[in-house]
C-alpha cells in the first residue's frame, strides 16, 4: 500500500476516531468496557449492509420516491436514504448495545450509538473516498466529508442516543422515547440531505450547513444533560456550575435517577 493510499485511509477513518475520542473524553463518571464500544462499533460498521438493502428495495415501494420534483426529493430523503440508514443504525445500538449491563446511566445511549453511527459513517466515508473516480476527486470528498458528513452522522447518533438514554430509565415510555429518538434523527438526516440533494437555486444547500449546525448545538447540550443527571456523578457543591454552563445556559435533563 503506498503513501497516497495510507493517506486517503487515515483521512477517511480520522474523522470518525476523532470523534469518538471526544465523546469517550466525555464520558467521565462511570466509563464504557472497551470491548463493548468496539463491538458497538463494528456493528455499526455493518449497519450499512441493511441500509443498502433498504435503499434498494424501498424505491419500487414508496410512490413518488423516483421524480425530479421538489416533493419528490424530500420522500427520497427523508424516507428512502434518512430513515433506512438511521433505522439501520438502531436496529444494533437496540438490539446489542441497549441490553448490555453496562448500559447503565442516560450517558450510555450517547456513548454506544455514537459508536455505532462512526462504525456506519466510517465505512460509507471509504465507500465515496475510494469510490470517486480521479484521486484529485478522492481527496477533495474525503477533506469535505471530514468537515460535513462525519459531524453530520455523529450528530444523528446523539440525537437518537440522547433518547435511548432516557428510555432505558423510563420503562413506562420505553418504546414512545425509542421511537422518538429514530423519529427525530430521521428527520435532522433528512433536512441535511435535502439540501444537498435538490437543485432549485444556487446557494439553497446552505441548508444542510445549517442543519448540521443545529445537530451539533443539540449534541453538546444533550452530552452535557445526561453528563450532569448521571447517578454516578458526585454530589454537586454551591462552586460546581462551570464556565461552560455560564456561557451556554444550564439544560436540566428530565431522567431523574432514582
Amino acid at each position: 500500500m503506498d503513501f497516497r493510499t495510507l493517506s486517503l485511509l487515515a483521512l477517511a477513518i480520522g474523522p470518525a476516531i476523532a470523534i469518538m475520542a471526544f465523546v469517550y473524553a466525555r464520558d467521565v463518571h462511570d466509563r464504557e468496557p472497551f470491548g463493548v464500544l468496539l463491538m458497538s462499533f463494528f456493528w455499526g460498521c455493518f449497519s450499512v449492509v441493511p441500509a443498502i438493502i433498504l435503499e434498494t428495495i424501498l424505491p419500487g415501494l414508496v410512490p413518488g420516491s423516483s421524480g425530479s420534483g421538489i416533493l419528490s426529493i424530500a420522500i427520497y430523503t427523508f424516507v428512502i436514504i434518512a430513515f433506512s440508514e438511521e433505522f439501520s443504525k438502531y436496529i444494533f445500538l437496540r438490539y446489542y448495545s441497549y441490553r448490555k449491563r453496562s448500559f447503565n446511566e442516560p450517558f450510555d445511549g450517547i456513548i454506544y450509538m455514537v459508536m455505532v453511527g462512526m462504525g456506519f459513517a466510517t465505512i460509507e466515508n471509504l465507500m465515496y473516498v475510494f469510490g470517486a473516480d480521479t484521486p484529485q476527486n478522492q481527496w477533495a470528498t474525503a477533506g469535505m466529508r471530514a468537515i460535513t458528513a462525519v459531524p453530520a452522522h455523529a450528530s444523528f447518533a446523539i440525537v437518537m442516543g440522547y433518547y435511548a438514554g432516557l428510555a432505558k430509565f423510563s420503562k413506562d415510555k420505553e418504546k414512545q422515547l425509542l421511537m422518538q429518538g429514530i423519529l427525530y434523527a430521521t428527520i435532522l438526516h433528512g433536512f441535511y440531505d435535502f439540501f444537498l440533494f435538490q437543485n432549485i437555486s444556487e446557494g439553497i444547500a446552505i441548508g444542510a450547513l445549517v442543519s448540521l449546525i443545529i445537530g451539533i448545538r443539540f449534541s453538546l447540550k444533550a452530552m452535557r444533560m445526561h453528563r450532569d443527571s448521571s447517578p454516578f456523578r458526585k454530589p454537586a457543591t454551591s462552586e460546581a456550575i462551570t464556565s461552560e454552563d455560564e456561557d451556554e445556559g444550564h439544560f436540566e435533563s428530565p431522567y431523574k435517577p432514582s
